[in-house]
């Protein structure tokens, strides 16, 4: 009775293998447009301190070939410091870029990609009547991977690389603080699903 209950799950298993390799789940070719994005909230105490954070950062993209995808991103970031003496500090960023993308094998469910994108932010801070504005730049090269859940949806996930970051406060004597940074980080990963349209 074993070997029969062995022998079926073994013909189940292999039939499901044989299925799910005839029903193509996703994939990504030349001419399509998907749209990507996160969103995120964070909450951090300590003490009588807390900062709260969100984010947003949607995009889209279109493949120019089979491999190769370019689009367009943006992004949203809110965060607020309390101490409970002090105003709240609140911090509005804004972000707009562009980016590339190689996917390795993007006709297969699973692929590989690296990213390479360019983004300008935009930044104001506040405390009581005091505000403080600044500006900067970010280019970074990512690797990543992409996964269909589905036929149109995929989740992906990228690592940073390689970043450098620029960024100056509109202030009097205030310079611009410079940023570069390579290796593999594990805080850097993010994650996000994307939407391809039929």
């Amino acid at each position: 009775m074993k070997k029969l209950l062995l022998s079926a799950a073994i013909a189940a298993f292999a039939l499901s293998n044989v299925n799910a390799q005839e029903e193509k789940v996703g994939s990504f070719s030349n001419g399509d447009i998907f749209a990507t994005g996160s969103i995120s909230f964070g909450s951090e105490t300590q003490a009588d301190d807390k900062t709260n954070t969100f984010r947003f950062n949607p995009s889209v993209g279109f493949f120019v070939s089979d491999n190769v995808a370019v689009g367009v991103a943006i992004g949203l970031q809110t965060s607020k410091f309390e101490d409970g003496f002090s105003d709240d500090f609140k911090t509005n960023a804004f972000t707009a870029g562009a980016f590339g993308q190689y996917y390795f094998t993007p006709e297969n469910q699973f692929s590989f990609l690296v990213q390479l994108s360019a983004l300008y932010t935009s930044s104001k801070s506040e405390q009581g009547s005091n505000e403080l504005k600044g500006n900067g730049f970010t280019a970074g090269l990512a690797p990543g991977v992409n996964y269909f859940i589905s036929k149109c949806l995929s989740l992906q996930a990228n690592l940073g690389l390689l970043n450098y970051s620029t960024f100056k406060f509109d202030a009097p004597g205030q310079e611009s603080s410079d940023n570069f940074d390579i290796g593999l980080n594990l805080a850097n990963i993010n994650f996000g699903i994307t939407y391809k349209f039929n």
